[in-house]
């Protein structure tokens, strides 16, 4: 149990800045742009998913916490925010770096994630529009955090407030990851079967960094099919999902953005495991 805390309290403490930078950015928005300023940063969303994939691909999941928030208040579009999701690592690229995996395997699965994030990111934007009538403001004053006085104040209110809803949650996680342990989760994945897309996916969606560590262990273990690790790491946004229903209080569409990801993941998991066959043969 005291490893429990002490992992617990690392992964959130972890996130703080990331947590801060997000926030201070949406209330310097909020307090200094224009409304003119405002629309040409929403405008300017068009190339968001190139620019969401390429900063996706930083290890750690703080990176999508920040998406989340921002998108939450409609700074950057769901097209960037699906971008950043699929393209970002968390913990999947220490690992390989500390298993001293070859280089070249690392590109491959960076580019990939990178690839496919920009494509399907710039497809939502082009297909799906919604409304951003819900400014940073709105955010603010459901919290109650006094933003017209002072920038660094509501700040810091909004930063605690999630980080604790982080903390409770990410514990919670731990103690099931922690008892259930990897064996069980082995148990339900295929091996050589397009199938396991379906499955590594769904494992993806888990808002923890556990789901990306179960998932390239066992590629790194022979267990799964590069098809099938290209899908849980593309559905593995850590705790960016977590944030994603406190920050954006419309369930149905946060649902929809999960049976989104998780059909991309799903479809490029098979894509890419029916590719690797081909040319094996």
């Amino acid at each position: 149990m005291y490893e429990i805390i002490e992992d617990t309290l690392i992964d959130a403490i972890k996130l703080l800045p990331f947590l801060f930078v997000a926030f201070l950015i949406m209330e310097y928005i909020e307090h200094k742009l224009s409304n003119k300023s405002k629309e040409k940063i929403e405008k300017s969303g068009k190339y968001g998913p190139i620019v969401g994939s390429i900063l996706g691909i930083f290890p750690q999941c703080g990176f999508s916490v920040a998406a989340t928030n921002l998108y939450a208040t409609r700074v950057i579009t769901l097209g960037t925010l699906i971008s950043v999701y699929l393209a970002t690592s968390d913990e999947m690229l220490p690992i390989l770096l500390s298993k001293k995996v070859d280089i070249m395997l690392i590109i491959s699965i960076l580019l990939v994630k990178v690839v496919i994030g920009m494509i399907c990111g710039l497809i939502v934007d082009k297909l799906i529009r919604l409304n951003h009538d819900n400014e940073i403001k709105d955010f603010c004053d459901e919290e109650h955090c006094d933003c017209e006085h002072s920038i660094l104040k509501s700040t810091v209110k909004h930063t605690l407030n999630i980080f604790i809803f982080i903390l409770v949650a990410e514990f919670i996680l731990n103690i099931i990851v922690s008892y259930s342990g990897f064996e069980t989760l082995e148990s339900i994945f295929m091996k050589n079967s397009i199938f396991g897309s379906f499955i590594t996916s769904l494992i993806g969606l888990i808002p923890n960094c556990a789901a990306s560590v179960v998932t390239t262990e066992l590629y790194l273990n022979n267990v799964i099919t590069y098809g099938s690790l290209i899908a849980g790491l593309l559905t593995g946004a850590g705790v960016g999902l977590l944030v994603l229903f406190k920050a954006n209080k419309n369930i149905k569409e946060n649902i929809q953005i999960i049976i989104l990801l998780y059909g991309i993941g799903v479809i490029s998991g098979i894509i890419i495991d029916i590719a690797c066959m081909l040319l094996a043969i």
